[in-house]
């Protein structure tokens, strides 16, 4: 295990995931995780491949998405069911629980700000959600679920979820981190580059044939 100070120095390149997971983590003998520089093509023959973008941003300059058709506010406990069924249709290859995503709020980064809702204004209807972390001790700002659903996309409402959070956490984080899929078809790295993170860091996730 590494060191904060380590981490701290280099949080993308020198982990896959935040500090505070590493710490808390196994990593299963039948798995490897590597970052693209020690990487070769050569290991799939035994392994399978799941390649991971981890981005990072310094909260000094956020750019200043607004909406006239949609609303963002603090999401509560009560929301946890709209939050479930917009994860749920926002991708076809996971699915989520109302038990899983309460489990989140018994972690010790769980920020209650953090949590939050976007609202049609016209219709009322509930369009999309946030979900990130704080780890006070790294002072890491964790974007965990960005979700729109896939008849809202294009609106910037990614972006308006994205940069909200990071606005909240401007004066108290030290910088903000995510992650997701390389090859994931609705390109959430694209999303996350427009509201200003950086980084070229590239993760594979291995897993034994």
């Amino acid at each position: 295990m590494i060191t904060l100070t380590e981490y701290l120095s280099n949080p993308c390149g020198t982990l896959s995931i935040p500090y505070w997971k590493a710490k808390n983590i196994v990593i299963p003998p039948e798995m490897k995780i590597l970052h693209d520089k020690d990487f070769s093509a050569d290991i799939l023959s035994d392994y399978t491949d799941e390649k991971y973008f981890r981005l990072h941003h310094n909260l000094k300059e956020i750019p200043k998405i607004t909406s006239d058709d949609f609303e963002i506010a603090t999401a509560t406990r009560k929301d946890i069911k709209a939050i479930v069924q917009i994860i749920n249709k926002s991708y076809t290859d996971i699915s989520v629980n109302k038990e899983l995503i309460k489990s989140y709020t018994k972690t010790p980064v769980y920020n209650a700000e953090l949590w939050v809702m976007v609202k049609e204004k016209a219709s009322s209807e509930y369009v999309g959600c946030g979900i990130a972390d704080f780890d006070a001790e790294a002072k890491e700002l964790i974007l965990e679920w960005i979700q729109v659903l896939p008849k809202y996309r294009g609106k910037k409402i990614g972006q308006l979820i994205v940069t909200e959070l990071l606005y909240r956490m401007k004066d108290i984080a030290d910088f903000a981190t995510v992650s997701g899929k390389v090859d994931n078809l609705t390109n959430p790295e694209a999303l996350y580059r427009k509201c200003g993170f950086v980084g070229n860091d590239v993760w594979h996730i291995l897993h034994k044939k």
